[in-house]
């Protein structure tokens, strides 16, 4: 089988490469799942680069997330019970870059029928994560006020639309006008152009007071850390909550205790793949149903801006890096 790997951690385009590699078999409590799609994630090419939560052991082969067909079983109900149908794989260590992966049948959902193999494949990174931030971890309610960086993303821009479905407000932190706009024209209630390597906290702080007329905020989310996630916290008012869910400045939050302290606030840092599995197949299941009806209505869609095959695996995390609009994907069968 073809599959996608890179012996030693670094630029995605120097060394990943495409390999002939024997066919895995499953082995008790697995799934063969044979590969249909797969998205290029920033968390894919963090993996590649050294810099993910989960280092890899090389040769390593990419690929957290993505949709397939589960073709056989080594044992076990779930793995008897998931065979034949189309699936979303939740590949905790990575490797859905392959025309087959085995994982356990745990990390295996059925997905329904009516969605494409595109939103299939971009099921979990962002759809799961945005619902899943707002309405069972920090629960926003209807009126309130959510603060997030990063809102120009793919995944900023689904917050966008969820908070107008849902009816919380979003205070959207962007490094660049130019994406106002486009927020905007979402439904962003607010944007903020901050750029935490030139801008001091005091700006942030401002922006929120003018935006809500609060000083403060109770509930953000931080794809950024650094100075842009640190000026968050000081943003953050009485008994506030932030969720970390990402680097992308792969620098570390610096504030002083006392900037909790003082208000009672909490920062929790929040992964995806965690949360996923304190699920129970129940749970999972009605979050599965709960998530497809928002793709099909608009709402948590993923816009696919360019697929391609296997072999050109090079081509496709090059246009990944270029632009934050849409999701590139790997059609593998």
């Amino acid at each position: 089988m073809k599959a996608i790997q890179f012996s030693d951690p670094g630029e995605p385009v120097d060394v990943l490469k495409c390999v002939s590699l024997d066919k895995p078999k499953p082995g008790p409590g697995e799934v063969l799942v044979r590969m249909i799609a797969a998205p290029v994630n920033p968390s894919d090419l963090m993996y590649i680069r050294g810099s993910y939560t989960v280092p890899a052991n090389c040769p390593a082969s990419p690929g957290f997330e993505g949709v397939g067909i589960v073709e056989s079983s080594g044992g076990g109900l779930r793995g008897k019970l998931f065979t034949g149908k189309r699936v979303v794989v939740a590949n905790r260590k990575g490797g859905n870059w392959a025309e087959y992966t085995v994982v356990p049948a745990d990390q295996v959902i059925p997905v329904n029928n009516g969605l494409s193999d595109e939103q299939a494949a971009t099921f979990l990174v962002n759809p799961a994560t945005a619902w899943v931030m707002t309405q069972e971890v920090l629960k926003v309610g209807r009126g309130e006020w959510l603060l997030q960086t990063a809102a120009a993303s793919s995944l900023g821009q689904m917050i966008v639309r969820l908070g107008k479905h849902v009816g919380f407000r979003t205070l959207n932190v962007v490094r660049r006008e130019e994406h106002a706009a486009t927020l905007k024209s979402l439904g962003a209630d607010s944007v903020i152009v901050f750029d935490g390597s030139k801008d001091a906290p005091e700006k942030l702080q401002q922006a929120v007071f003018q935006a809500t007329g609060e000083k403060t905020v109770k509930k953000a989310i931080d794809a950024v850390g650094g100075t842009t996630g640190s000026a968050v916290i000081q943003s953050l008012g009485p008994r506030g909550h932030l969720l970390v869910y990402g680097t992308l400045s792969n620098q570390p939050l610096v504030f002083s205790p006392r900037t909790l302290m003082t208000h009672g606030s909490t920062v929790e840092g929040f992964w995806l793949g965690i949360h996923m599995a304190e699920k129970t197949l129940p749970g999972k299941l009605m979050l599965i149903r709960k998530i497809t009806q928002l793709i099909k209505s608009g709402v948590l869609g993923s816009s696919i801006r360019k697929t391609f095959p296997l072999e050109q695996v090079t081509d496709a995390v090059r246009e990944a890096e270029n632009s934050q609009q849409g999701k590139v994907l790997l059609k593998i069968s």
